[in-house]
């Protein structure tokens, strides 16, 4: 009855959300998908991810967790009212947030492109 859940937006899911809007979107999940998990591209989208689909209230036994993670995120992004253009701003702020804590946290080795 369950689907395997995660706490967070797990990364084997980012290629799900491909096809889900339009062209930029596209590019972006196709060039974090060649990104290694650790990368900070990768983790910001998958901060993206949780910020937007609300994984930090998921709880295990409720109907978003029963669908799954893939299912739940293709459904956040079907119902995203704003332009690609602001989707992709949002991905832009978590990707700050993202080298502001690689920065702050150098021991978690998130890479970051020179």
């Amino acid at each position: 009855m369950y689907t395997a859940n995660h706490i967070f937006f797990p990364h084997e899911a980012i290629i799900t959300l491909k096809h889900l809007r339009g062209e930029s979107w596209a590019t972006l999940i196709d060039e974090i998908c060649r990104l290694p998990q650790t990368h900070e591209s990768t983790l910001a989208l998958m901060l993206l991810m949780v910020r937007l689909n609300g994984c930090m209230t998921c709880e295990t036994d409720s109907f978003r967790a029963m669908k799954g993670c893939a299912p739940c995120a293709a459904q956040t992004l079907r119902r995203f009212k704003g332009e690609d253009a602001e989707l992709l701003g949002l991905y832009q702020q978590a990707l700050r947030d993202v080298q502001k804590f690689a920065v702050d946290h150098p021991q978690l080795d998130i890479l970051m492109p020179e």
